[in-house]
């Protein structure tokens, strides 16, 4: 497999932090994306939305979307549910972190983790805009956590591998995870499983 991907991103270390407790070597293509290697016409044959990451599999396909690439790679393993109603939730998750999680507090931290959001009048007002939609999210996370050791099914699935890459960087984008302690009890469960791996640890050629 190789996996073309931005080390700064979350939706690609999603994928490596599955890789990695799957015990599954792979390639890894590094894809700078604030230099605009991602909209190359090279880049643009494995994925005309220009986005990474990129699963390229291998018989050769290009898997793009990293929950699709989750989903992908959990089949048959103890990270994806046997019980139908399970799967629905942890696409339920998938979905959420997509939709509510991930465009909010992805966002503000790029914004200012990684690309430096020139203070403007404009740029605050956009930025408490992502901070109250994020801040929402984390608190749906952290009440349903509140008597969940995981989010689906009592056991660790690709919905905590999905939700968990940008919420422990959440600090980054301006948030304070101090006013979310089930999700804080929850990052430290994740990140104790066996075989856990962070952003830093990328695999090279």
């Amino acid at each position: 497999m190789i996996l073309y991907d931005d080390p700064i991103s979350g939706n690609g270390y999603k994928i490596r932090l599955l890789l990695a407790l799957l015990g599954i070597s792979y390639q890894y293509v590094p894809v700078d994306i604030l230099r605009g290697e991602s909209r190359t016409p090279e880049f643009l044959a494995k994925n005309p939305n220009g986005r990474i990451p990129v699963l390229q599999l291998d018989d050769g396909t290009f898997l793009p979307e990293s929950n699709a690439a989750l989903f992908y790679l959990s089949q048959g393993t103890d990270y994806w549910p046997g019980d139908k109603v399970q799967q629905a939730r942890v696409m339920q998750w998938l979905f959420f972190e997509q939709y509510s999680h991930e465009p909010n507090i992805a966002t503000a931290r790029f914004w200012l983790a990684i690309k430096g959001l020139e203070e403007t009048p404009f740029n605050r007002k956009l930025l408490e805009q992502k901070h109250k939609a994020g801040n929402e999210a984390l608190a749906v996370m952290d009440q349903h956590l509140s008597t969940r050791t995981f989010m689906v099914g009592e056991r660790y699935s690709i919905a905590d591998i999905a939700l968990y890459a940008y919420t422990h960087e959440a600090h980054e984008g301006g948030f304070d995870l101090s006013l979310y302690p089930h999700v804080q009890a929850w990052l430290d469960r994740v990140s104790g499983q066996p075989g856990h791996v962070t952003t830093e640890q990328i695999p090279r050629a």
